[in-house]
């Protein structure tokens, strides 16, 4: 698996990802219209042309399976993620998140989920974020408003789990 800057040639995927229903409804904060592709459009070349933000692609064997990225917002520096539906359950945010973090040294970090979606809380704290709390905030997504956990991290989590003290392979 890699981590790479975003090009032209893959825009089109990451639009069709970011539209998929069910990952729409779990991510939740999500494009007030994910089938609008000039908006898509719009957003990526602010975001591509940013010097607040690190916005690079996952690939696993060449194929761009997601998108991963930190920007600032009010100040503070937050990462984001978004992994192709057929691609869920196999640790690639995790691993794409802990590449991110290699490259990206701001502390602290933070990190927003909607409460309901278990697998990103998962990959957040296994990463060393904490829940530090929580708001209601109106979800795209889902048209209405839901509850989000606000993640920090201050430091990563450490290369070796904790119960048998081996080194974690990515």
């Amino acid at each position: 698996m890699a981590l790479r800057p975003v090009n032209d040639s893959d825009l089109d995927a990451l639009f069709e990802q970011m539209r998929d229903p069910e990952s729409v409804r779990m991510a939740a904060f999500t494009a007030k219209d994910p089938d609008d592709r000039t908006a898509f459009d719009a957003h990526m070349a602010k975001v591509r042309t940013s010097p607040d933000v690190t916005n690079r692609v996952i690939t696993l064997g060449g194929r761009l399976v997601g998108s991963i990225a930190s920007f600032v917002i009010d100040g503070d520096t937050e990462v984001t993620y978004w992994i192709d539906r057929s691609f869920w359950g196999q640790r690639i945010a995790s691993r794409a998140l802990a590449l991110l973090l290699e490259s990206v040294h701001v502390r602290p970090l933070f990190a927003r989920v909607a409460s309901d979606n278990v697998g990103s809380l998962k990959v957040l704290q296994r990463a060393g974020f904490a829940i530090t709390g929580t708001e209601t905030s109106f979800a795209n997504g889902r048209n209405t408003e839901i509850e989000e956990t606000i993640l920090r991290l201050d430091e990563p989590a450490t290369p070796f789990d904790a119960p048998s003290g081996k080194k974690q392979t990515h």
